[in-house]
C-alpha cells in the first residue's frame, strides 16, 4: 500500500481595511465569514457562497459609552519641552506590553499565522525525510537488497515516492499562501493624503545621515563649558520600505531600524513594533503620539551635505555663549539644524530619531500628522 500523509491546516483570514468619507472599516475573516469593525458597531457575519443564505449579528453593545480615546476631532499632541530631568535612556518597554487594546486581534492573527507556517515547514521536513528514505530503499532494492527492508517490492516504493512528491508540492503551496493578507481600499481624498505621506517618506529616507537617539540627559554647562544644554547618545541607522515576514500587504510599510529595541513598521492604520516572529506589538494610530521638532545640534562630527549650518559656537564657551579664552586652542563648532521625530504611546512606546535633512523630515511629519488626523477622525465618526 502506498505511503499516506494527512495534515490539517487552518485557513488564515485576510485583514481588509476600507477608508472612506463614511469612516474606517476593518474586517478580519475568510471568504463567507468574519468580523467587521466600523463606526456602526462590531458585527459577526457568515454566508454560504452560491446559496443566498446569510447571517449577521451585532456583537458589541450599541448602548455602550464610546471609548474615550476616540475623539471626534483629533489634535496632534504638542511636544513637551526639554527639561533638566530628561531620561537617561530613550527606549520602549518590553515589546510584549505595547499592543493597543483594540489591536490585539490583529496581533493574534499574525502570531497564529507564524505558528501555521512553522507547522507546515515541519511537515515539509518530515515528508522530505520520508521521501529520501523511500528513494534509498528503492536504490537498494535494485541492488537485490529487498529483504533488508521488509521485502517491499520496488513498485510499491515508486508509488510511495510519487505520493510523497504530491504531498510535498501541496504543502509547499500551503506554505506559499500562509500569510496575513492585508487589503487596503482608499477613497480618492484619503488616497491623495497617503500618496503624499509615502512620497515624503521616500525623500526623508534619502537623508545623508539618520540617527537613532538612544539616550539624552541634561548637561551642566558650568562644568563642561559647552554650548549644548543636552548631551545625547546617538547611533547611525536607516529607514526604508520593508515587509514583515508572515504579512502580505498592498503597500509595503515604512520601516525604521531600531538600534536598541524592536524595529518599527508603519501600515495604513497601525504601527507594528517587531522584535521577532514571536515578539511583536501592534499600536493603533489613535494611540500613537507622533511628535516633530527642529533640533539645534552642536555638531562635533562632519556636517552632512543635506544639512544647514545655522550658526557657530566654540568648543568651550562662557555663560553668555562667547568664547572662553582660558582654554588654549579653543576652536569653532557648527550648530546644525536637524529634524527630530519622537514616537510614543501610553502603553510604553518611546523612540526618537534624528534626520540630517530637516526640510524632508518636516514635510514627512506634516504629511503623516495630516493623514493620522484624517484616519482617527474617520474612526471616531458617528453615523446615524
Amino acid at each position: 500500500m502506498a505511503w499516506r500523509f494527512r495534515k490539517s491546516v487552518k485557513i488564515i483570514p485576510s485583514v481588509r481595511l476600507n477608508f472612506s468619507s463614511k469612516g474606517v472599516s476593518t474586517s478580519i475573516g475568510v471568504r463567507g465569514a468574519g468580523i467587521n469593525f466600523s463606526s456602526r458597531g462590531i458585527y459577526g457575519y457568515a454566508s454560504i457562497p452560491g446559496t443566498g443564505f446569510s447571517y449577521r449579528e451585532r456583537l458589541d453593545n450599541p448602548n455602550a459609552v464610546p471609548s474615550p480615546y476616540l475623539p471626534e476631532e483629533y489634535v496632534p499632541p504638542v511636544p513637551a519641552p526639554y527639561t533638566s530631568d530628561l531620561p537617561d535612556n530613550i527606549i520602549s518597554v518590553d515589546v510584549q506590553q505595547i499592543t493597543s487594546q483594540d489591536m490585539q486581534g490583529i496581533k493574534d492573527l499574525i502570531l497564529s499565522t507564524h505558528e501555521q507556517r512553522n507547522s507546515i515547514a515541519k511537515s515539509i521536513r518530515e515528508v522530505r525525510m520520508a521521501s529520501l528514505g523511500s528513494k534509498f530503499k528503492l536504490a537498494c532494492s535494485y541492488a537485490f537488497l529487498i529483504g533488508f527492508f521488509n521485502k517491499k517490492l520496488p513498485g510499491g516504493l515508486k508509488v510511495d515516492i510519487a505520493s510523497q512528491k504530491e504531498i510535498l508540492e501541496a504543502l509547499k503551496e500551503q506554505e506559499k499562501n500562509s500569510f496575513v493578507k492585508l487589503e487596503v481600499e482608499f477613497d480618492p481624498v484619503i488616497q491623495a493624503k497617503f500618496d503624499r505621506m509615502q512620497n515624503a517618506f521616500k525623500a526623508m529616507a534619502a537623508s545623508h545621515k539618520i540617527w537613532d537617539m538612544t539616550a539624552a540627559y541634561h548637561n551642566d554647562r558650568k562644568v563642561t563649558r559647552s554650548a549644548a544644554s543636552t548631551t545625547v547618545t546617538r547611533k547611525r541607522t536607516y529607514i526604508g520600505l520593508r515587509a514583515i515576514p508572515d504579512i502580505m500587504a498592498d503597500h509595503e510599510p515604512f520601516f525604521f531600524k531600531n538600534i536598541n529595541g524592536a524595529d518599527l513598521f508603519f501600515y495604513p492604520s497601525f504601527m507594528i513594533a517587531y522584535s521577532s516572529r514571536e515578539k511583536l506589538a501592534v499600536v493603533g494610530y489613535d494611540e500613537l503620539q507622533f511628535l516633530f521638532s527642529p533640533t539645534r545640534f552642536v555638531e562635533t562630527e562632519s556636517v552632512p551635505g543635506d544639512s544647514k549650518i545655522i550658526e557657530y559656537t566654540w568648543a568651550k564657551v562662557n555663560k553668555n555663549g562667547s568664547r572662553d579664552k582660558r582654554f588654549k586652542g579653543n576652536y569653532q563648532i557648527p550648530i546644525v539644524r536637524y529634524g527630530n521625530i519622537e514616537l510614543r504611546s501610553d502603553t510604553g512606546l518611546n523612540e526618537q530619531y534624528e534626520f540630517s535633512n530637516y526640510e524632508a523630515t518636516q514635510e514627512f511629519a506634516s504629511a503623516f500628522q495630516d493623514y493620522q488626523k484624517t484616519i482617527i477622525s474617520l474612526k471616531a465618526l458617528k453615523t446615524a
